[in-house]
């Protein structure tokens, strides 16, 4: 009983007590503002690691999304620049993360390419195409205040960032567990070969899969787009590593060895106290990465099978 409970929470305990540790050696760790401004931090993050964990729970890794954000965010940049209505902005910053998706997916399941090849292919496309759209200069302006409002408004006293990375969490965890569809997407991450007997799409899961994992790329484009009124063709590229440990971690909680939303949310907040708590106390930055990867080798160790078959399988 006691190991169960431990190989279930034992991470999120770890976190607890890792928040507390900073309480009591960073000054102002437990300042209200420091608290809020963590969740504001890793609000992209979660945004990004839940997709990927819809990606990864299909059985599918998607490498692009840190590539597709940027993509998103200079064309959703560049529209509101040249004074285009914002929500054709928006449209086309969702529209180009939810077609990366299907892109991939169809990769994927029609060309039998492995997601770990098609995604990396993809983000290298994307990439190309964030230089191609920009020439290499990042965009700045004062934008309209209906847009930078997306990222940067207060709403019931959180920043808006914080609802959207919760509404974000809710819908997908809603999706999985509640709906027929999503239990479906489960069932196809954890026995492809038995759903496809069962009857269930197994194609069209996976591509459905990689395409919230662009969805949610495309949203955290307008989003960061938004809160920063800047784009530029390389924005997101650290959010990659971090996003993926966030969801590693996630993994060793709550359902060990399963991509969980509950968990990526818990494992991108121990990552923004970790970092938060270093800098106050004042680390080099550099510790910060080392952290990281050891986060993410801790816990990939801990999930390797599901990693594996993600990304090797047909």
């Amino acid at each position: 009983m006691l190991r169960s409970l431990i190989g279930r929470y034992g991470t999120a305990l770890a976190a607890v007590a890792l928040f507390a540790a900073f309480a009591v050696a960073a000054d102002n760790f437990l300042a209200v503002g420091n608290l809020i401004g963590i969740a504001k931090q890793i609000s992209h993050i979660a945004i990004l690691g839940i997709g990927f964990s819809l990606a990864l729970t299909a059985a599918e890794l998607d490498l692009s999304f840190a590539n597709v954000t940027s993509l998103a965010a200079v064309a959703t940049g560049m529209l509101v620049h040249t004074g285009h209505a914002p929500a054709l902005a928006v449209a086309a910053g969702l529209g180009i993360g939810l077609g990366a998706g299907v892109l991939n997916g169809a990769v994927v399941t029609l060309l039998k390419v492995p997601s770990l090849i098609a995604t990396l292919a993809v983000a290298a496309i994307a990439n190309g195409c964030a230089f191609l759209i920009t020439g290499g200069v990042s965009v700045v302006g004062r934008w309209p205040r209906g847009f930078t409002d997306l990222g940067r408004a207060n709403a019931f006293g959180l920043p808006v960032l914080v609802w959207w990375m919760l509404g974000v969490a809710l819908v997908a965890q809603f999706f999985l567990k509640q709906t027929r569809t999503g239990f479906r997407l489960v069932c196809t991450g954890e026995a492809a070969e038995a759903s496809a007997l069962a009857g269930i799409a197994v194609r069209r899961m996976k591509v459905l899969g990689l395409a919230l994992s662009g969805a949610c790329a495309g949203l955290a484009a307008v989003l960061l787009t938004a809160s920063l009124s800047s784009a530029a063709p390389n924005m997101a590229a650290d959010m990659l590593l971090t996003a993926l440990a966030a969801v590693m971690l996630g993994m060793t909680m709550f359902e060990p060895g399963r991509p969980n939303i509950p968990g990526t949310l818990v494992g991108a907040l121990t990552i923004g106290m970790l970092s938060d708590g270093l800098v106050l106390l004042g680390a080099p930055y550099y510790v910060q990465d080392i952290c990281l990867g050891l986060i993410i080798i801790a816990s990939v160790a801990a999930s390797a099978s599901v990693l594996t078959r993600a990304a090797f399988a047909l």
